[in-house]
């Protein structure tokens, strides 16, 4: 759906033929849709995967920090 949304086609049209609400799309597009960070294209998934890592990281430095 998020093909077809990219290829003009409407988020009402496509809620009608396929059955998710219109905002699911829209979400889901929105999540697909890559960004540049560094000149490299990220989706959001990517980001917010990268964002808990990084929050994973941090507390395991911390914790190493308080230990050395």
């Amino acid at each position: 759906m998020v093909k077809l949304h990219q290829e003009g086609r409407s988020l009402k049209s496509l809620a009608e033929e396929f059955g998710p609400s219109k905002d699911s799309i829209a979400i889901w597009v929105k999540q697909a849709t890559p960004i540049m960070i560094k000149g490299q294209e990220k989706t959001l998934k990517d980001v917010k995967q990268l964002e808990k890592r990084l929050a994973i990281l941090e507390e395991e430095n911390e914790i190493l920090s308080r230990i050395a």
